[in-house]
């Protein structure tokens, strides 16, 4: 009995972390395998293994054109709201202005606020301009709430960077432009990144915003949303697991790259 209680105390942390993992990725170990579910009009019984799935992921109807929208409705996302964000990251993080710190407290409030309040709230705001539901208020909503997200990544990145850096280059007769694009610009560009991929997500991945301020346009978390009463078809399933798995390879990508340059 002793042994056992000594082994929990030495490996505690590692048993919570395999719980841990165990239920983060059990949703993603069936959607991997419901991919390869031979399930006809039906995706909630396991009712053989098929690989034709894979190997045309649009077969069901409107799926390949859900995903379209939702990867469209990503990148301006994460285009405009990756510029502005850096560029507010910047104004806060090396700069003093009146305001400032008010800028900081308004820069949480669209994390802070419930989905539900900012979907129906850009709705109605949307509705009183005359602008009806679709493509190009969808992208203005998932920009306003994806900044934030940009602004806080951003701004962690630059308030780690050495100044000693920047001071060294400009001693060495580097004007303000060129020290910024050759020295503060590359140490800035992993958080950037970084900033850039996490809007992405939350862009592609939205859908209580999206499902108020995108009218008639199905994106993917719609289409999987409707879906879910007869059964997701395979091909979401397949999409989503493609998803997993580029995310997944970036991030190992990133790590290793990471890692190298550390050691050069």
């Amino acid at each position: 009995m002793k042994q056992i209680s000594r082994w929990f105390g030495r490996n505690l942390i590692r048993v919570y972390a395999v719980v841990a993992f165990t239920y983060l990725f059990i949703p993603v170990a069936y959607t991997f395998a419901f991919s390869f579910n031979d399930s006809g009009k039906s995706n909630l019984v396991w009712k053989g293994f098929t690989l034709s799935n894979w190997q045309n992921p649009c077969g069901a109807p409107e799926v390949c054109s859900a995903l379209g929208n939702s990867i469209k409705i990503g990148f301006l996302a994460t285009l405009f709201s990756t510029i502005l964000g850096t560029m507010i990251a910047f104004a806060l993080g090396r700069h003093k202005f009146k305001g400032r710190s008010t800028t900081n407290i308004l820069i949480f409030l669209p994390m802070a606020t419930p989905e539900i309040v900012l979907g129906a709230s850009l709705l109605s705001l949307f509705l009183v301009f005359k602008i009806n539901p679709g493509f190009w208020p969808t992208v203005i909503a998932h920009v306003l709430f994806c900044i934030s997200f940009v602004v806080v990544t951003v701004k962690a990145r630059i308030a780690s960077l050495d100044p000693r850096l920047e001071q060294a280059a400009m001693d060495l007769y580097a004007n303000e432009r060129e020290t910024f694009r050759r020295v503060t610009l590359p140490l800035v560009a992993p958080g950037i990144a970084a900033a850039a991929l996490l809007a992405f997500s939350l862009s592609f991945d939205d859908f209580i915003i999206t499902n108020f301020n995108s009218g008639t346009m199905t994106t993917f978390p719609k289409f999987v949303y409707t879906s879910a009463a007869r059964g997701i078809p395979a091909q979401a399933n397949v999409i989503g697991s493609a998803m997993f798995f580029l995310a997944l390879a970036i991030v190992i990508i990133g790590q290793f790259v990471g890692r190298k340059r550390k050691v050069s």
